[in-house]
């Protein structure tokens, strides 16, 4: 008995002391905790799941708005080809068109009289104007 009354001694010490570290309700306290993290993974779970759900939503009008963006630069990079053509057939026009008054004003050159010889052309036609009607005038009084 003895030998039985020097183990229970210190184990009943221990057993003091981890109760007085411990306290007599652990059990009550780790259901308290339990709970209280259940509770707290729950809401962390619905917190993940509403940011999954926006970050979906995100991820959804980010590929609308690139595939928006991609038919809008591909109507652009179209109007901007037909734009260029227009401008090269406006080119090709206007080179032709210089081209034509080119030639037109050469042949002006080439059909104008000279200044002082048109001047002298039209006086002689004047004076035979002239003549004429003097001629015809006299003509009626014999």
């Amino acid at each position: 008995m003895s030998e039985e009354k020097t183990v229970s001694g210190p184990r009943k010490l221990l057993e003091t002391a981890l109760r007085a570290v411990k306290g007599d309700n652990t059990q009550a306290l780790v259901e308290n905790f339990s709970a209280e993290m259940t509770l707290v993974a729950e809401g962390l779970c619905d917190d993940q799941a509403r940011l999954r759900g926006k970050l979906d939503e995100l991820e959804q009008r980010q590929e609308r708005d690139r595939q928006h963006s991609d038919s809008d630069l591909q109507a652009t990079e179209q109007q901007i080809r037909e734009l260029e053509e227009q401008v090269e057939e406006l080119r090709r026009q206007l080179q032709t068109m210089q081209r034509a008054e080119e030639s037109r004003q050469k042949l002006r050159k080439k059909e104008k009289i000279p200044g002082g010889l048109m001047r002298s052309l039209i006086i002689l036609a004047a004076i035979v104007c002239g003549s004429w009607v003097l001629v015809t005038v006299l003509q009626l009084f014999k």
